[in-house]
C-alpha cells in the first residue's frame, strides 16, 4: 500500500514534535499525489527562521520544554477570534484557587456593558510551573459583542493580561444581487490602458474614466485590476505589481498630475512647465510594443514637485495633516525609505548598502530626515495624493451605479529590500523566502524572493499589520482579490541557499485572517475573492467557501481527468473567467501563442512537438465541449481563423451558463489582444508587465473610445446575456 502519512517512529522524534508544535509541516502531498517527507536539515533551517534553535538534540529538548511552558505561562492567548452573534469561550490559565475576572474595552474606547461570566473548567492539573499547578477555566464572550477590534483584559490574583479580541462575521456575505444571480465585470492590467491624457502609462485618472465608462457603456459592475501597492520613488521602477515595496500603501507613480487640486494654484509659467513635461512623453501613449515606466516617471516626478511646491490652502493642509496622523508610523517608514533611496541610492543586498547598515533608530536615518524635511514631506504628500485619487475613482464608480466598483488585488508579499521589511523587520521571518514546491509548471519549484510574515508576530500583535493592509485596500475598493489565497493557511518557506524544492510549509491561523477579511468586507459592503488555482487540499477549498470567500474558475483550467467540465458543474462561489494574466488572452491562446513563446524562451521540459500536441488536444477538447453545449457552432471549427471572435464570445457565453456568482471578461479579449502580460518562469527574457493594450493587428488601443469599440461592445452584450 502506498505510504500517505508519517510513521509512528517518525512522529515520536523530538525534532518532528517541535516542528509540528511551531506550525511547520513535516510532510506534504505533492501535485501528482506523491507523499513527501521534509528532510531534517530543512526543518532545522525553517525553525531557525522562526527563532527556534533545533541545531542539536539538547536544543530541541530545551525548545520543547520552553514551548510547553509558554503555552501555560500566559493567562490568555494574545489574539482571540470571536464570531459575532455566537457565544464563545476564552480559555484562561491560572492557579488552582484563583478566580479570573474580565472586562472588555470596545474598539471605540468604551467599555462593554454586559457581563463576562467565568465558567469553571474540569479542574484537572494542566502543567506544573514554578512549584504550582496550572488549571483552566473560561471567560464567556457573549453573542451580542459588536463587530470590531476590541481589547479583552483578564485579571488573576493581581496580574492583568490583555488580548486583542477580533469580533468578526461568520463569513463574507454575498451582495444582494449575487444571492439569486450574478454580477459581471472587466479584468484589466490598468497601467496598460492609456488615454490621450496619460503620461505613457495608465494612471488613476484613467482608472476613474475606465470604471465610469465601463458601467455607463457596457453595464459592468466591477473592474478587477492589478495590485497598486507602493513602489520605488526613483527609476528604474520594478515592472511587476506583485513585488511591491509595501502592501500598506499605494503606488504614487499612478498619480494623474493635472487632477490634483493644487494644480489649479500653479502660475501660468508652472502650468506650462507641467504641460511641457507631459508632452515629452505623450508619444509613449501610442507605442504598442512596450511600456516605458521609467521615462514616464522621469517626466512625471518633476511635475509633481512643481505642484507640491505650489502649496495648499488651509483646508487642504488640514486634510493632509489629518492623513499623516491617521497613517501613523507606517507612513513615516515608507516616506523615510523613499528619502533614503532618493539620497543614498537603490538598496542592494551588499553588506555596505544603507538598507543593511541602518535601521529606523539609526542616527544616520534621523540626520537624513532632519537634513531633508521638504523631500520627506514630499513623499508623504505623494502618498496622500495617490490615496486620494484612488478613493475618487472608487467613489465615482459607486456614483455611476456599480455594485462593486474597483476590485483590488493583494500581492502575496513584499520586496525583501522594501520599506515594510526595512522599517519593521520584526514582522518578518528571516533566513527564508516564500515560493512554491515543484509542480507541473516548474519542476524545480519557485522562489518568489519575498520574506514571509512571521505568524508568531502576527498572533502576538493582534494581526494589526495584516488588518491595516486589508483595511487600506477596502478603503478604496468594493472587492479584494487575494493572490495565492492558500497563503491564508500555509506558505512554502524556502531556507536561504537551499533552493525552491527544499522547503517546508508553515501554517498560519486561517480562521483569524479570514475573520479579518470578513469584518473589513462587511464594513465596506464588499466581496473577497481568493485565488485558489493549482493544487489546493480539499479542506482549504471547503474552508474558503465556508467563510464566504469566492474561489476562481478559469475556463481553460476547468479540467478533470483530461476532460473539460461543463460550466454548469463549476463551483457557485467563484469568480469565473476564460483566461488569466499568466497565460495569453483568448485570441492568443487559441492560436498557441503560449506554446511558441515557451519554446522560444527555452522553458519547455520536453520537446516542442510534444507540448504542441498536448496544447492541440486541450484546444480541441474545450471547443468540442463548447460545441456539445451549444455555446459555439461546430461548423466554426472548420475555419477557426474566420470565426475567432465567434469562438471567443462562445467561450464567454459558457461562463454565463455557470452558477458562478461573479463573471469576468478581460479588456484584452474585448479588443483582440494576443500577447500575454506575464510569462511565469522569466524575468527580463520577456517584457513581463510591460505590454501595452493593443488589438489583434498590433495597433495601440486607447482608453479614448475603448468602450465604443464594436468588438468589445459585442463581448459585453454576451456578458449581459443578450447574445
Amino acid at each position: 500500500m502506498e505510504k500517505r502519512e508519517e510513521s509512528e517512529e517518525r512522529l515520536s522524534r523530538p525534532l518532528i514534535a517541535l516542528a509540528k508544535a511551531k506550525g511547520v509541516a513535516t510532510s506534504y502531498i505533492g501535485q501528482q499525489g506523491e507523499y513527501i517527507e521534509i528532510d531534517d536539515d530543512v526543518l532545522i533551517d525553517v525553525l531557525a527562521s522562526l527563532g527556534v534553535d533545533a541545531s542539536n538534540e539538547e536544543s530541541v529538548e530545551a525548545e520543547l520544554r520552553k514551548d510547553a511552558r509558554n503555552r501555560f505561562e500566559r493567562l490568555i492567548p494574545p489574539t482571540i477570534l470571536h464570531i459575532a452573534g455566537q457565544e464563545s469561550r476564552v480559555k484562561v490559565n491560572h492557579g488552582v484557587f484563583d478566580i479570573p475576572k474580565a472586562t472588555l474595552e470596545l474598539e471605540d474606547g468604551s467599555r462593554y456593558a454586559g457581563e463576562l461570566p467565568g465558567v469553571a473548567g474540569d479542574g484537572a492539573m494542566a502543567q506544573p510551573i514554578d512549584d504550582r499547578f496550572i488549571v483552566n477555566s473560561a471567560i464567556v464572550i457573549p453573542a451580542d459583542v459588536p463587530l470590531g477590534y476590541h481589547t479583552l483584559h483578564v485579571t488573576v490574583n493581581g496580574r492583568t493580561e490583555s488580548a486583542t479580541l477580533i469580533s468578526a462575521p461568520a463569513k463574507v456575505e454575498l451582495l444582494d444581487p449575487m444571492k439569486h444571480g450574478h454580477l459581471w465585470g472587466w479584468m484589466a492590467q490598468f497601467y496598460s490602458v492609456r488615454s490621450s491624457k496619460s503620461w505613457g502609462i495608465g494612471d488613476f485618472g484613467d482608472l476613474k474614466t475606465m470604471l465610469c465608462e465601463s458601467k455607463e457603456k457596457t453595464g459592468s459592475d466591477f473592474v478587477l485590476i492589478n495590485p497598486v501597492h507602493a513602489a520605488e520613488p526613483c527609476t528604474p521602477l520594478t515592472p511587476s505589481p506583485y513585488l511591491p515595496i509595501s502592501r500598506r500603501f499605494v503606488n504614487f507613480t499612478y498619480i494623474a498630475p493635472e487632477q490634483i487640486a493644487e494644480y489649479e494654484r500653479l502660475s501660468d509659467e508652472d502650468k506650462a512647465q507641467v504641460r511641457k513635461l507631459h508632452d515629452s512623453v505623450k508619444a509613449l501613449n501610442d507605442n504598442a510594443e512596450q511600456l516605458d515606466r521609467n521615462a514616464m516617471w522621469d517626466a512625471k516626478m518633476p511635475a509633481l514637485w512643481t505642484i507640491f511646491k505650489a502649496g495648499r490652502s488651509e483646508e487642504r493642509q488640514r486634510e493632509f495633516d489629518e492623513y499623516k496622523q491617521q497613517a501613523g508610523p507606517d507612513l513615516e517608514g515608507y516616506a523615510t525609505w523613499c528619502l533614503a533611496y532618493d539620497k543614498w541610492g537603490a538598496p542592494t543586498t551588499d553588506a555596505d548598502s544603507w538598507v543593511k547598515r541602518f535601521g529606523r533608530e539609526s542616527d544616520e536615518v534621523r540626520q537624513l530626515r532632519e537634513q531633508y524635511p521638504d523631500t520627506l514631506d514630499f513623499y508623504r504628500w505623494l502618498e496622500w495624493i495617490a490615496d486620494e485619487q484612488l478613493d475618487e475613482a472608487q467613489k465615482a464608480a459607486r456614483e455611476a451605479g456599480m455594485q462593486i466598483g474597483l476590485m483590488a488585488d493583494m500581492a502575496v508579499g513584499v520586496h525583501p529590500l522594501g520599506s515594510d521589511v526595512w522599517w519593521n523587520p520584526e514582522r518578518f521571518a528571516y533566513g527564508a523566502t516564500v515560493g512554491a514546491p515543484p509542480d507541473f509548471y516548474n519542476q524545480q519549484g519557485q522562489d518568489w524572493s519575498q520574506p514571509p510574515l512571521n505568524p508568531n508576530y502576527l498572533a502576538a500583535t493582534g494581526y494589526k499589520a495584516y488588518r491595516d493592509i486589508v483595511h487600506g485596500m477596502f478603503a478604496h475598493a468594493g472587492g479584494v482579490r487575494i493572490d495565492h489565497a492558500i497563503g491564508l493557511f500555509r506558505l512554502w518557506w524556502i531556507p536561504k541557499g537551499r533552493g525552491a524544492k527544499n522547503g517546508a510549509y508553515v501554517y498560519y491561523d486561517s480562521a483569524v485572517m479570514m475573520g479579518i477579511l470578513a469584518l473589513e468586507a462587511k464594513r465596506a459592503h464588499g466581496v473577497v475573492v481568493g485565488e485558489d488555482l493549482g493544487v489546493v487540499p480539499d479542506y482549504m477549498s471547503e474552508s474558503l467557501a465556508a467563510h464566504g470567500l469566492l474561489g476562481c474558475a478559469i475556463e481553460w483550467f476547468e479540467q478533470r481527468d483530461g476532460k473539460f467540465r461543463k460550466p454548469q458543474d463549476w463551483r457557485p462561489l467563484t469568480l469565473a473567467s476564460v483566461t488569466t494574466h499568466d497565460i495569453p488572452p483568448t485570441a492568443g491562446y487559441l492560436n498557441y501563442v503560449h506554446v511558441k513563446l515557451r519554446h522560444e524562451l527555452n522553458l519547455l521540459t520536453g520537446s516542442y512537438e510534444e507540448f504542441l500536441a498536448d496544447a492541440q488536444r486541450e484546444h480541441n477538447a474545450l471547443l468540442s465541449m463548447l460545441a456539445d453545449g451549444g455555446w459555439i457552432k461546430r461548423g466554426w471549427l472548420n475555419n477557426e481563423a474566420e470565426h475567432e471572435q465567434d469562438l471567443i464570445e462562445g467561450m464567454h457565453r459558457a461562463l454565463c451558463a455557470s452558477p458562478s456568482k461573479l463573471l469576468c471578461a478581460t479588456i484584452t479579449d474585448g479588443v483582440g489582444e494576443r500577447r500575454t502580460q506575464n510569462q511565469p518562469g522569466t524575468d527580463n527574457e520577456y517584457p513581463n508587465w510591460r505590454i501595452p493594450l493593443a488589438d489583434g493587428e498590433g495597433h495601440a488601443v486607447s482608453l479614448d473610445g475603448l468602450f465604443d469599440n464594436p468588438r468589445l461592445r459585442s463581448l459585453a452584450a454576451v456578458m449581459r446575456g443578450e447574445k
